[in-house]
């Protein structure tokens, strides 16, 4: 079927910081959408602007044409999808179901032939754009999965996200969020280190970064990051929890291609070292309060 609004009911699982902002834009776009998240209070604004309340994951994925998810951990994934009650036991033949958690590629290899032998479309889908992204409608959303299920439901798609990309077969969309997060974990450390040393040096940093964030050094994290880094905003976008099991993932992924990725060991250290001083919640910009401190261990 035709996944546009007015003619498609939308589930949507997770209404976390990144998932309240994808359900908004959804609504705004005319979609009908019924939620379910593990507590219930978190998914009261979206309910008050009109998304509906489903009791548990099979019972939404029972009611939909098309199930999004987006959760903690690659063992929630597994829960949502695989378990009792779960999404590809409950869900009806045609159904479409799209991960955007970033986890696991084996994972959505699983699901994926998992959903097929039950008539099912499973595609993963993980996203980058932070809370930002998500609030805007903006993100880069990365696919793997089948090209006509990616184009039956690539009109959702453009309702949270700009930038929408195939990469492959299923466990492609996962392996390429692990090329963002490498990315995005050795660039971190450096826009901390560069924020620290301009204090250091008795610079303004602010000044500086109006120097150095549309130059050779420009990037996402220097431009968005970097102001909320002097202000002390350490808010979550995305947790310094989920980029430590991210960066896990990736770690043991380049194992087993047996690739050493030493900036991303290092980044995942420093993000310990900061969970371990109880900024586990806190956003992953929240890094430099390594550096605003004595530096690193």
């Amino acid at each position: 079927m035709e996944l546009t609004p007015g003619n498609a009911e939308i589930g949507f699982i997770g209404t976390g910081v990144m998932g309240s902002g994808m359900v908004r834009n959804l609504l705004r776009k005319g979609y009908r959408v019924t939620v379910y998240n593990r507590t219930r209070s978190k998914a009261a604004a979206v309910l008050a602007e009109g998304a509906r309340w489903a009791d548990s994951p099979g019972a939404l994925a029972a009611a939909c044409d098309a199930v999004l998810t987006i959760v903690g951990y690659p063992q929630d994934v597994e829960q949502v999808y695989l378990g009792p009650d779960g999404l590809v036991e409950r869900a009806r033949p045609g159904t479409y179901l799209v991960d955007l958690t970033t986890s696991t590629p084996s994972l959505a290899q699983r699901i994926a032939a998992a959903a097929q032998a039950r008539g099912l479309y499973a595609l993963d889908a993980p996203v980058s754009g932070g809370d930002t992204g998500a609030r805007n409608g903006t993100l880069s959303i990365m696919v793997g999965g089948d090209e006509e299920a990616f184009q039956a439901v690539l009109p959702v798609l453009q309702a949270m996200g700009q930038n929408i990309v195939r990469q492959g077969g299923p466990g492609a969309g996962q392996h390429t969020k692990m090329c963002n997060q490498i990315a995005i974990a050795a660039n971190m450390v450096g826009v901390c280190e560069a924020l620290a040393y301009a204090q250091r040096a008795g610079l303004d940093a602010q000044r500086v970064l109006q120097s150095i964030a549309t130059g050779a050094a420009g990037s996402w994290s220097l431009s968005n990051l970097a102001p909320r880094m002097l202000k002390g905003d350490f808010a979550p976008g995305f947790y310094v929890k989920h980029m430590i099991k991210d960066l896990g993932i990736a770690l043991a992924e380049a194992e087993r291609l047996r690739l050493d990725l030493p900036g991303v060991a290092l980044a995942k250290r420093l993000y310990e070292q900061l969970a371990g001083q109880g900024g586990a919640d806190d956003g992953t910009q929240a890094l430099y309060k390594l550096y605003a401190a004595a530096g690193p261990a």
